[in-house]
């Protein structure tokens, strides 16, 4: 098994329903080791950057007003193959599909607004760890 670091970042919604301290608490009793933390409001130019893989689609500009209506708490988590065990823990992208126990299963109730990004591979932990911590 490797140790690696992923991106993960509780979304706007995650922060305005209370539930920093249940999702942190699920990460860190995986065995997950939260490296470096920070509660940073989003622009538009970060957003485009890091969803530049959606930037033409018609929903962008909501995704936008979604991820800028409040801040984001980004984070550095470490572990045993922490990218794909994060992305289990959190559960599939669309609520309905995720199943109980991981985090949108649990707490999520809309797809478009879905508590928690983590990057989905190695490469792309190290880009977006470089874009919002430097």
């Amino acid at each position: 098994m490797a140790r690696e670091r992923t991106y993960i970042m509780l979304k706007p919604d995650a922060l305005e329903r209370g539930l920093i301290g249940e999702i942190l608490s699920r990460i860190e009793r995986k065995g997950y080791r939260i490296e470096q933390m920070k509660m940073i409001t989003l622009d538009e130019p970060i957003l485009r950057e890091h969803y530049a893989h959606i930037v033409d689609q018609p929903f962008f500009p909501d995704t936008v007003a979604y991820m800028t209506r409040g801040p984001v708490l980004a984070m550095v988590v470490e572990g045993e193959n922490a990218v794909r065990g994060m992305r289990i823990l959190m559960g599939a992208t669309k609520f309905e599909d995720a199943a109980a126990g991981t985090i949108r299963g649990d707490f999520g109730h809309c797809t478009t607004e879905n508590l928690i990004h983590g990057s989905d591979s190695v490469e792309n932990a190290q880009i977006e760890i470089k874009r919002f911590f430097g």
